[in-house]
């Protein structure tokens, strides 16, 4: 079984940045693609970014891309997301989830595990 545990949500300005933190454990990490999505109240489930099992191929949602960057360590089963020039409409609670597979997607019914969320919340 596969836990994700994310960490480094908060309260932060517009303009401001987080780092989002997202620890593995009970599976091999470096063999499976990692991804971000998060979820506003009343809205739907997104995708935010996505990561390829080695890391060297990135995905980004439009409305993130250049300001977020998600990253993975696999010696220490983490993966990141850093979080700039943040916006009000950054606010939601920022899941992490695990494909059981090398390459990413960008849909979410293709990854097998999720984590229980971490809030963002970005003030104007």
């Amino acid at each position: 079984q596969v836990q994700l545990v994310e960490t480094g949500g908060g309260l932060v300005q517009a303009g401001g940045s987080l780092r989002l933190s997202c620890a593995a454990s009970g599976r091999t990490f470096s063999s499976y693609a990692m991804a971000w999505f998060r979820q506003a109240p009343g809205k739907e489930r997104e995708f935010v970014a996505a990561i390829n099992w080695g890391g060297g191929s990135t995905y980004y949602a439009d409305s993130v891309k250049g300001r977020f960057t998600i990253s993975r360590d696999n010696a220490k089963n983490t993966v990141y997301l850093q979080m700039n020039s943040l916006k009000p409409e950054d606010t939601a609670v920022y899941h992490c989830a695990l494909r059981s597979n090398r390459w990413a997607s960008i849909t979410a019914d293709d990854y097998d595990y999720w984590g229980q969320g971490t809030q963002v919340t970005v003030s104007s």
